[in-house]
């Protein structure tokens, strides 16, 4: 351990948080949570550490940062989200599977329950994860239960302690029904996606129509919600030496050098198209902020023209996302597409000085997809593949799955609405 780090763990504070340890070459090699960052992060520099795999990424470690949260659950949630977006090699080799685990509700059931599980099935019903503890989650499950109320278990109509306690939604004593308890639902889902900020105005605004319409049993519920996730609000204060200032993010300055732009990419947006044949036509704008998801600003488009023509698509929703001059423009747009949609839309984005390149996947949406990038120069187009294990792969393989999944999620909402006509 160098001098350097050993004064910089002496400030390490006693709040919860998220820590990065980092190689020599400035690589994050792990990502960790702590409910209190001063006790767990030493304990990395005690001599005498049983597990021969942590004595082993001890031996890595050259330089710590980490992020101040307000609650273990952030941290939960934080630590997620880092994991998922740098792919840390310790994080793959130190994890043992029992310990991932994720958030299943089958919203298509008519009266759902909320359960955790450590192998998703293709059986429809939404997951969400992966975390990478599952009694934070449970934990987190416990405080969120007091805001929206849901089942743990399959419905059986019989009312119970929890009834009483006002932890169901209450349907089986007509407190509720099964279609306000699956509106809750969505917005603990949201949730626990990260749409937090977004989701907290969008209830105070309903909470406000409701009161003028003099629905005031209505107004009471979305105030509880409103003021129970204040309380829960994320308020991220970064450490001095923050590591997400992205004068130092190895993918997004690879980025800067690869395209040749003055700055590295601040703000990336990602697009994709989903539909059936021409049917339900949708699309997905995902933000990522300093190479991090800001749910927030997610967007989805439902298309005007409906039909089959990908390129058409992607011209259209481009066209109405520059008309929104209140939203930031972006520093780079990746398209989930090769020439024909990069061909589409160039001539807009240029106008606005927008760099735009695409991920040509020939249709795998797999995780283990070759990263083949698209890049305009001049009137030509370069295709350029990626090591898989390269920090732009992990960085453009993230914003690409969260544009499918927004996609695909919003396309089956339509499908099932057009289903029930």
């Amino acid at each position: 351990m160098t001098d350097a780090l050993k004064a910089k763990l002496k400030t390490l504070p006693a709040a919860p948080g998220v820590y990065f340890h980092k190689n020599k070459d400035g690589e994050i090699i792990y990502v960790g949570k702590a409910a209190v960052l001063k006790n767990r992060v030493r304990q990395y520099f005690h001599k005498d550490l049983k597990d021969a795999k942590t004595e082993a990424l001890k031996a890595e470690i050259y330089d710590t940062d980490w992020i101040v949260v307000d609650t273990e659950m952030d941290a939960l949630f934080l630590e997620s989200e880092m994991i998922k977006r740098y792919m840390p090699k310790w994080n793959i080799l130190l994890r043992d599977d029992k310990t991932v685990s994720f958030v299943r509700i089958d919203m298509k059931s008519e009266v759902p329950y909320v359960s955790m599980t450590r192998q998703p099935l293709d059986d429809k019903a939404t997951y969400v994860g992966p975390f990478y503890a599952k009694l934070p989650v449970s934990k987190a499950l416990r405080i969120l239960r007091k805001v929206f109320p849901f089942y743990t278990k399959p419905y059986d109509g019989k009312k119970s302690l929890d009834t009483d306690l006002g932890l169901t939604p209450g349907i089986e004593i007509l407190k509720s029904t099964p279609v306000e308890y699956k509106r809750n639902l969505r917005k603990l889902i949201r949730y626990l996606e990260g749409d937090r900020e977004k989701l907290i105005k969008e209830i105070e605004k309903e909470m406000k129509t409701a009161a003028t319409l003099e629905d005031y049993e209505r107004a009471a519920e979305l105030r509880n919600q409103y003021f129970g996730l204040l309380e829960l609000k994320k308020k991220i204060v970064f450490s001095d030496k923050e590591f997400l200032d992205i004068s130092s993010d190895q993918a997004l300055l690879s980025l800067q050098k690869l395209l040749g732009l003055n700055s590295p990419p601040r703000r990336i947006e990602g697009y994709d198209i989903s539909h059936d044949q021409g049917t339900n036509v949708v699309a997905s704008m995902v933000v990522f902020t300093n190479g991090v998801s800001d749910r927030s600003e997610y967007r989805k488009f439902k298309l005007r023209a409906q039909k089959n023509d990908d390129p058409g698509s992607m011209r259209e929703v481009i066209t109405r996302r520059l008309k929104h001059s209140e939203w930031v423009y972006p520093d780079l747009v990746i398209l989930d597409g090769s020439v024909g949609q990069i061909s589409a839309v160039i001539d807009l984005l240029k106008e606005k000085n927008i760099p735009v390149i695409g991920r040509d996947k020939s249709g795998d949406h797999t995780r283990n997809a070759d990263v083949k990038l698209v890049i305009p120069e001049g009137d030509s187009y370069r295709i350029i593949p990626i090591a898989s294990d390269s920090h732009i792969a992990h960085l453009i393989s993230r914003i690409d799955d969260e544009a499918h999944r927004f996609a695909i999620t919003y396309h089956r909402q339509l499908k099932s609405k057009s289903l029930l006509r």
